[in-house]
C-alpha cells in the first residue's frame, strides 16, 4: 500500500501551473475565509484563496485522525474487526456523536465508519485511545505526521476538532493531509457511505457530505463547523483519472461550503488532465560496468504523469536523457536519467528515471570470470 512521506510529496514535478505564490486564470473566487484546489497525483495546487491562513478546521481535523487509523491498520497495529472498548472520556465527548457508552465494545471499522459517516467525536476518541493509550499521545502522533507532512501551519490539540485555543490548521495543509489519507484506497469504502448503521442495524449512520450523493465522482472526505471554524469541507472527487481535493474553510453556511466545494472541482475538472509523460517512450536496460549484473533496468520514480491544462495538451512534447553506462555498484533508486516535458519547447516538468533494482560490484575473480566469459565469446 502507498504511503506519503514529505519527500513524495515534494518530488513528483518541478514546475507546477499555479504553484503557491499565485492564482489561476478564470480560477473560481469562493464565498470562504480560505479555500485550495489540489490535484491529488502530483500535489499541485491549482488554485487557492488564503491557502496559509491559520483557521479552525472543526472536524475536517479528523482527516488526520482517520489517516492514523489507516497507517494502524496498513501496519498490522490494527484490524478492523478488532474489538475496541469504549473508556468513560470517549463516553462523555459531546458534539456530533453515535452516543458510545462506558464499557460498550464496537469493531475499529465501525468506529472508523462512524468517524467518516457522521464525525463521531466519541468514536474518534475511541480510536484514539486505543491505538495509543491515550488522546494526548495520539494527538502527539498527529503533531508528528504533520510535520512529516510539511504542513507547517498546524498545530493539533485534539483528535476532533472541538474548539481549544491554539488548534489551528490551513486550507493547504488540509489539502496535504487529504492527499496522505487518500493514497490509502480502503478508506474510500468509509468515506463513500451515503447511508448505512452500526449496532446491527440499530444505529442509522446517514453521511453529513452531501457531495458523496450528489457529486458525480466523489470519494468523500469530511465535512466539519463549529460557531468559531464556520463551515468547512474536504472534498474530493475522481472523474476520468483525474483526482482532485477541494478544501473550504469557514463558509457562513453549510450550502455555500458546498457549492464552493463543487465551484472548485468543476473549475479542476474542466480545465486540467493528468498525461503520462511515458507513453510512447522506450526505455532501454542501462549498461553495468564492473557489476554482476550486465545491465539494470530504468522505471520513473514516480508515477510518470504529469498535469497538464487542456488548453496546452498540443503544445506538450517529452525529451529523454538517459545514462549509456553507469559503473558498479549501483543502488536500487539511483538515478539514471529523467525525462524531460516541455511546452512550447521550455522545460514544463521534470520526471527522474532511476534502478529499478541494486547492481553489486564484482569481485576481482568475478572480473577475471567476467573476462574469460568475453574472450570466449570472442573466439
Amino acid at each position: 500500500m502507498k504511503r506519503l512521506t514529505a519527500a513524495l510529496l515534494c518530488a513528483a514535478l518541478l514546475l507546477c501551473p499555479a504553484g503557491a505564490a499565485g492564482q489561476t486564470a478564470g480560477a473560481p473566487q469562493v464565498d470562504a475565509k480560505a479555500a485550495v484546489l489540489m490535484e491529488q497525483e502530483t500535489g499541485q495546487v491549482l488554485c487557492q484563496q488564503n491557502a496559509h491562513d491559520k483557521l479552525e478546521s472543526a472536524s475536517v481535523t479528523k482527516i488526520m485522525t482517520m489517516l492514523l487509523v489507516m497507517e494502524a491498520m496498513d501496519s498490522g497495529q490494527l484490524s478492523a474487526d478488532d474489538p475496541v472498548t469504549v473508556s468513560t472520556r470517549a463516553a462523555s465527548m459531546g458534539g456530533s456523536q453515535v452516543y458510545l457508552k462506558e464499557g460498550e465494545q464496537m469493531t475499529a471499522g465501525d468506529l472508523l465508519k462512524a468517524v467518516a459517516v457522521v464525525s463521531g467525536n466519541d468514536a474518534a476518541v475511541a480510536l484514539a485511545e486505543h491505538i495509543a493509550g491515550s488522546e494526548e499521545a495520539f494527538v502527539s502522533r498527529m503533531n508528528q505526521k504533520a510535520a512529516e507532512l510539511g504542513m507547517s501551519d498546524t498545530t493539533f490539540l485534539n483528535c476532533t476538532g472541538l474548539p481549544a485555543a491554539g488548534h489551528l490548521t490551513s486550507a493547504y495543509d488540509i489539502a496535504l493531509m487529504s492527499r496522505a489519507l487518500l493514497s490509502y484506497p480502503e478508506i474510500q469504502n468509509y468515506t463513500t457511505i451515503w447511508m448505512d448503521s452500526i449496532r446491527d442495524g440499530q444505529f442509522q449512520l446517514s453521511n453529513t457530505n452531501r457531495l458523496v450523493r450528489f457529486y458525480p465522482g466523489c470519494t468523500g472526505l469530511k465535512t466539519g463547523s463549529t460557531d468559531a471554524a464556520g463551515y468547512c469541507l474536504s472534498a474530493s472527487a475522481t472523474r476520468d483519472g483525474l483526482s482532485l481535493i477541494a478544501v473550504v474553510l469557514g463558509s457562513d453556511t453549510s450550502a455555500k461550503r458546498f457549492d464552493a466545494a463543487e465551484a472548485l472541482l468543476n473549475f479542476g475538472f474542466a480545465n486540467y488532465t493528468l498525461v503520462d509523460a511515458l507513453t510512447g517512450l522506450a526505455l532501454p536496460p542501462v549498461e553495468v560496468l564492473l557489476g554482476k549484473d550486465r545491465w539494470v533496468q530504468p522505471l520513473a520514480q514516480n508515477s510518470g504523469k504529469v498535469l497538464v491544462a487542456r488548453s496546452d495538451l498540443e503544445r506538450i512534447s517529452t525529451q529523454l536523457r538517459l545514462a549509456e553506462n553507469v559503473e558498479a555498484p549501483v543502488e536500487e533508486g539511483q538515478i539514471l536519467g529523467e525525462v524531460t516535458v516541455l511546452l512550447d519547447g521550455e522545460p514544463y516538468a521534470s520526471i527522474s528515471l532511476i534502478a529499478e533494482t541494486a547492481v553489486e560490484r564484482l569481485s576481482i575473480p568475478g572480473v577475471f570470470r567476467r573476462l574469460m566469459e568475453l574472450l570466449f565469446m570472442a573466439g
